[in-house]
Parts: structure tokens; C-alpha cells; sequence
């Protein structure tokens, strides 16, 4: 029997807001958080702007023996899995944990400690690294901290699939609840790629925004565009089964209805370039919910402010939605957040859960010049209210993944 998801509860850090009220905030007014790097000298780096986190203070949720030894990524997964923790009002005493999963992913894992260390064992060698290395970096840790730290003891996992990775974990873990494997599940990503090795390899490949001008360099869907401005943070979801919800009385946020997974299988860093990739994950995601293309009323476009994702996502858009693309609102919160790689898709999701709540439409902010092959609405630096039912959440990822979420706002 398939069964219903719900989400009841989210928690986040990202550059424009630790909080879920302080986000919400801050992209519905168009808000961003792209600044001068300050986490290490760039005087030899040709990119020297990101959205970093502000005013980050982990030891409102951990202790500083935790903080000193866990890598940035887990210490974001871990603060914002609290807060949707506590904005769940679980009682894990009075839930069966071993049905109680953790799928949080990590596309890069904690890089800033391989500099660190691959540094050392150049200087002083193999037997000088951290005994802890390993276990720090590795992608999946982050999941493992999490269920821990909760005593979730059902699947823990992590997908990763690049900057689709937290829409992917939100995936699994809507399919392992939706047929009966599990009844709760903490969901999401996290990510803390603003190092020298990460901006450095990102900016090789010639991926990330070339200018210095704050307000104009995540600039999805326009014609300036010049590349992407790397975020940090995480996004975590608690997603439920539905009569599970209900009978704890439980403050229900949205139902989850569909999920499309596709692979362009084309190039290993570029977007197919008619958004056939795309467009399917948004098809089947669509599907999957007995959802009408003419009911989709909000897109949280991926909208990286790279040249070739935003003309070949507005091609899937249109794809996808047919006549419908040109009357549904489209927006990036990258315009606000930078890109936070693998933690995108579950802030981008909390987005979309606010925006149908509220029925509002965040902005893309910082938007000035037509492009003629992205001509759909992408709700130009002024958010809007819109009655919606029905929003999709976009992440595509290098390699060719694309991951789709159809959310629709809870109604009884």
C-alpha cells in the first residue's frame, strides 16, 4: 500500500539567514548574501566573492568539543537538523527509532580538511595526520553525526549526486516512507565548500562569477551572467507518514507528492542542452502525483547564473509545462543564496514549502537584462503573492544528474 508523505518539520543555515524565519525573511524581500571572502586570503585567487554564513553560532546547538572536532559541513547539518527537530516537536521518546531514518548527503564533504591535511603529510608526512581524518571527511558522516545525535536507528544513508544531492536524499527518503519502510525520516544536506581548493577548482573549470560586483554576480536567467557564486550551509527536512503525523497531532508544513530522477548522459559538466534531462525529472516527478502540468503554479528553478543552465532549463521548463511555462512564476533563491552545492535542493525545497504556505512568490534578485533565450517569468527582483496548490523544486547536478521534487501545500 502506497502511503502519504508529509513534511513536518525544516531547519536551516545559509548565507541569508540560520533560521527558518530569518530566511524567509530575507529572499521574500530579495535579500543577498554574497560578500568579500573572509575564511581565507584571496590575494592569489581570481574569485574572491562567495555567500558565506553570518553571524554562525554553533554552540547554540553543540558543545566545543563537538565544534573543534567536527568538520564545517557536519556541524550545518547538525544545527539545522535540530532546528527542524525542535520545529517538529517530536517526541522521540514516544516514537519507535528504529523507524526513524537519517538520509542527509554531502557533495564535497569536508574538503577544507584535505587541504589541511595533504598540506601536513607533504611537510611532515603520512604518519602526522589526524587520527580523526577520515572519519571527518567523508560525505556520509554528516547523516551518521545526525542519527546519532537523535538516536535514529532506522536507514541511515547518503546519496550523492553533485549539486542534486539533498533533493536526491529528499527522494530516497520519500520513497523509503511512501512504501512503508520507514515512518520518519531527517532528510536533507550540507555543504562547506568556500575553501582555497574549492573556489580554486570550481573557478578553474570556469564555473564561478567573474566579477566583483556584489549585486550583480548571481544574476540567474539574465543576460550578463557570467557564472555561479559559491554558498555554504544546510538544509534538513523531517519528513513523516501521514497518519503517523496525524496521530501525534503534528503542525503539518506540505505533502510531498512526486519525485523524478533522471541522467541527461551527456557531458560531465555540462547541461544537455535542449533540457531533455530536465524536463523529464519534472515529468515523472509530476506524474508520480497525479499532477497536471497546468497545476503547477511556482518553479524554484535551479538557476545557477551559469550561461548554459539557464537557457537549457528554461528549454526543459517549457518542455515540461508547455503552455503552462509561460503563465507559472519562476524564480532562483541562487540569486540570494549563492550556490550551496549539495545542500541546494533542501533549501530550495524549504523555499518552495514557504512559498506555498505564504502563497508568495520569492524573487530572483538582482535581475536587469533581457536575455532572449530565457524569456518565462522569473519574477524579477520583486517577490509577489500568488495563490498556488502546486510548486517544483529544480536541482541539476554535474554528471548529468537531475533531481525533481513536486510539492503541494497541505490541505486536510
Amino acid at each position: 500500500m502506497e502511503r502519504r508523505v508529509v513534511v513536518t518539520g525544516m531547519g536551516l543555515v545559509t548565507p541569508v539567514g540560520n533560521s527558518v524565519e530569518e530566511f524567509w525573511e530575507n529572499i521574500k524581500n530579495g535579500r543577498h548574501g554574497i560578500a568579500p571572502i573572509t575564511c581565507f586570503d584571496t590575494s592569489d585567487s581570481k574569485v574572491k566573492i562567495a555567500a558565506e554564513l553570518k553571524n554562525f553560532e554553533p554552540e547554540k546547538v553543540l558543545d566545543k568539543k563537538e565544534i573543534r572536532r567536527l568538520e564545517p559541513f557536519s556541524i550545518y547539518a547538525l544545527y539545522a537538523a535540530q532546528e527542524a527537530m525542535d520545529n517538529s516537536k517530536l517526541d522521540l521518546d514516544k516514537i519507535d527509532k528504529t523507524r526513524l531514518g537519517t538520509i542527509v548527503g554531502s557533495g564535497m564533504g569536508g574538503i577544507g580538511m584535505i587541504e589541511e591535511q595533504m598540506e601536513k603529510m607533504i611537510e611532515k608526512g603520512p604518519s602526522r595526520l589526524a587520527p580523526l581524518f577520515i572519519p571527518s571527511v567523508i560525505s556520509n558522516i554528516a547523516s551518521g553525526h545526525v542519527a546519532i545525535r537523535f538516536g535514529a536507528k532506522g536507514a541511515c544513508e547518503t546519496a550523492i549526486t553533485a549539486c542534486a544531492t539533498s533533493t536526491s536524499c529528499i527522494g530516497m527518503a520519500y520513497r523509503n516512507i511512501k512504501y512503508g519502510y520507514e515512518d520518519i525520516i531527517i532528510a536533507g544536506g550540507a555543504e562547506s565548500t568556500i575553501t582555497k581548493a574549492g573556489i580554486g577548482g570550481f573557478a578553474a573549470l570556469k564555473a564561478l562569477a567573474n566579477t566583483e560586483d556584489l549585486d550583480r554576480a548571481s544574476i540567474p536567467f539574465d543576460k550578463e551572467r557570467s557564472g555561479f557564486v559559491m554558498g555554504e550551509g544546510a538544509g534538513i527536512l523531517i519528513l513523516e507518514e501521514l497518519e503517523h503525523a496525524k496521530a501525534r497531532g503534528a503542525n503539518i508544513l506540505a505533502e510531498i507528492v512526486g519525485y523524478g530522477a533522471t541522467c541527461d548522459a551527456h557531458h560531465m559538466t555540462a547541461p544537455c542542452e535542449d533540457g531533455d534531462g530536465a524536463a523529464r525529472a519534472m515529468i515523472k516527478a509530476m506524474e508520480e502525483g497525479n499532477v497536471d502540468y497546468n497545476d503547477i503554479t511556482y518553479v524554484n528553478a535551479h538557476g545557477t547564473s551559469t550561461p548554459a543552465n539557464d537557457v537549457s532549463e528554461t528549454k526543459a521548463i517549457k518542455t515540461a509545462l508547455k503552455e503552462n511555462a509561460y503563465k507559472v512564476s519562476i524564480s532562483s533563491t541562487k540569486s540570494m543564496t549563492g550556490h550551496l552545492l549539495g545542500a541546494t535542493g533542501a533549501v530550495e525545497a524549504i523555499a518552495c514549502i514557504l512559498a506555498l504556505k505564504n502563497d508568495f512568490v520569492p524573487p530572483t534578485a538582482g535581475y536587469k537584462v533581457k536575455d532572449e533565450e530565457c524569456d518565462l517569468d522569473y519574477t524579477p527582483n520583486v517577490g509577489k503573492e500568488r495563490k498556488m496548490k502546486y510548486a517544483i523544486s529544480n536541482t541539476l547536478g554535474f554528471g548529468g544528474h537531475n533531481a525533481v521534487l513536486c510539492l503541494k501545500k497541505w490541505e486536510e
